[in-house]
């Protein structure tokens, strides 16, 4: 059994980046969270990854989960791009293979800025429901949710569940608290808020500051992008449209998706199954391997 290992990077602003290694040896594989998740929400996915023979490295990424919260308050979608950019170099260094990236929405995002202005510096790219074309509708929702008990919290696990599942219905509903847990902290007033910094939202240079003037770099620089790109998308994603995956992949000249049926926005915490399998293969390992 491969166990779990504390591993850690340094951020472009020398930010403390903590994160978790399945070494399984071979291809590193760097996982990159949503916004508001933490490097835990890899858990199942890097422990395949690692049982095929890859090295699966998960990172909380800037103001997230047991990062440092960045002094600046830097947190828009450059930001993140050179924080990736810093962990592939050092991926790199350490195990003398290009890293492949697997990046859920934040992370997809600053994989791909990472690849875009300081690459090549990736073997491959997974994004998970997200390119630089968004729907506008689908971000106000989920910066909504996500901003709507920042400052007040939760009084306990079970209502912090509620939320959730208020949020997304879809989704079968929670055996365990254990899970959220990880993506919570509590303070000392006994509340459970979200384990994020709340200026990555309300901040004077937010996720938002400058995301649009990036977004439509990366849109113009897609067609010189040899990367292989393996897009995931969720069907019933708020976020990307099938028209959004459909350009994306006529752009980009190493690129294609698969839709994950009864998935939205969250495709590794609705359908991780499904999404493992596609990720191996396109990773080149299998599962019938």
């Amino acid at each position: 059994m491969i166990e779990r290992k504390a591993i850690s990077f340094v951020g472009a602003e020398g930010n403390r980046l903590t994160g978790d290694i399945w070494d399984g040896g071979g291809q590193p594989v760097v996982f990159l969270h949503g916004g508001g998740q933490t490097r835990r929400a890899w858990d199942a996915t890097a422990r395949n990854v690692a049982k095929r023979g890859m090295r699966a490295i998960a990172v909380d990424q800037r103001g997230h989960g047991e990062s440092a919260w960045v002094e600046s308050g830097h947190y828009g979608f450059h930001h993140y791009g050179e924080d990736a950019a810093a962990i592939f170099r050092q991926v790199h260094e350490r195990f003398h293979t290009r890293p492949a990236a697997v990046g859920a929405s934040l992370g997809g995002l600053a994989s791909l800025t990472a690849e875009m202005r300081a690459g090549p510096i990736l073997d491959a790219l997974v994004l998970v429901d997200i390119t630089p074309r968004l729907d506008p509708a689908g971000v106000d929702r989920i910066q909504g949710f996500m901003g709507a008990r920042m400052e007040e919290g939760f009084a306990s696990l079970e209502e912090a569940a509620d939320a959730i599942a208020a949020y997304l219905p879809h989704r079968a509903p929670r055996r365990s608290l254990e899970g959220l847990r990880k993506n919570l902290r509590q303070d000392e007033d006994g509340r459970y808020r979200w384990h994020w910094d709340p200026a990555f939202i309300k901040g004077a240079v937010n996720i938002n500051s400058g995301a649009e003037a990036l977004m439509q770099e990366l849109i113009a620089g897609l067609p010189k992008l040899h990367l292989p790109v393996l897009l995931v998308r969720g069907m019933r994603s708020e976020l990307v449209q099938e028209s959004h995956a459909r350009e994306f992949v006529s752009l980009a000249p190493a690129a294609s998706y698969v839709d994950v049926g009864g998935a939205g926005h969250m495709v590794v915490g609705d359908r991780n199954d499904v999404f493992a399998s596609e990720i191996l293969k396109f990773l080149g390992r299998d599962q019938a391997a």
